[in-house]
């Protein structure tokens, strides 16, 4: 028991309270302790206002035995690449990466609604793995059966991958959707394009959560301008391999 809580106090604050928000309302709605309908995402109850649906539609997950491995899976996702962007790209930020949480949820819950999709477990992960994905796009992963390729493809691997399996893929591209809307307003219309800071943390969120020295900087980080080239040359990033708790291929 021990073992597992220095593992669980390891994980950094958000992706740690997101994992296990996650594992319990699921938990929740698959024993019983509170009925499944009342944890997903639908308009008619919001409008009655059954406001805690916004956000146990994005914990909760139907856990069975034909979606457990998707499920794990998931958290696997989860764990990883909220981890990283948490440790490295927002390390000593944690008011930014709150931020960048609560955009993607709200976006979340907006094409939610208008898509009537009522659980949002997939596209808020895969909107934390596409944003990791595009600050590490020369990243070479492999894939199941020993593919490879860059990471910035993995998104679009999954989708694939998922409409092949399961015939879906709605869920997989509202999270590509997001994390691009997230990334392009960030990252790439500021620093590569020129254009002026769209999505500036509110100092609210700074006073709540406020910058804090130190954290290990590693990969991932956002692009620079034209005008300002990194002062080194060449890739920084080694190749990465499934397994030993990484996901689908990565350290």
């Amino acid at each position: 028991m021990s073992d597992f809580s220095d593992w669980f106090r390891s994980v950094p604050f958000f992706t740690r309270y997101w994992l296990a928000l996650t594992v319990g309302f699921t938990l929740i709605g698959r024993f019983g302790i509170v009925h499944p309908a009342y944890l997903t995402l639908m308009y008619t109850p919001l409008m009655k206002f059954q406001i805690w649906r916004l956000a146990t539609c994005v914990f909760y997950y139907p856990l069975s035995p034909a979606t457990g491995f998707h499920y794990l899976i998931n958290l696997y996702f989860l764990h990883t690449y909220s981890k990283r962007l948490e440790n490295e790209v927002y390390a000593g930020k944690p008011a930014d990466y709150f931020y960048m949480l609560l955009f993607n949820w709200l976006v979340c819950i907006i094409l939610g609604l208008v898509l009537n999709v009522q659980l949002l477990m997939d596209p808020m992960v895969l909107s934390v793995l596409y944003i990791w994905c595009q600050l590490n796009k020369d990243v070479t992963v492999n894939f199941w059966f020993g593919t490879q390729f860059k990471a910035i493809y993995l998104p679009w691997v999954l989708l694939a991958f998922n409409m092949i399996i399961n015939g879906g893929g709605l869920v997989e591209l509202m999270g590509i959707i997001i994390g691009h809307l997230y990334f392009f307003m960030k990252f790439k219309f500021p620093q590569e394009l020129g254009g002026p800071v769209l999505l500036e943390t509110p100092s609210i969120i700074k006073e709540w959560f406020p910058s804090n020295s130190g954290g290990v900087y590693g990969f991932g980080v956002p692009p620079e301008r034209p005008a300002q080239p990194a002062p080194n040359g060449g890739s920084r990033f080694g190749r990465h391999i499934w397994g030993r708790g990484q996901v689908l291929g990565n350290n």
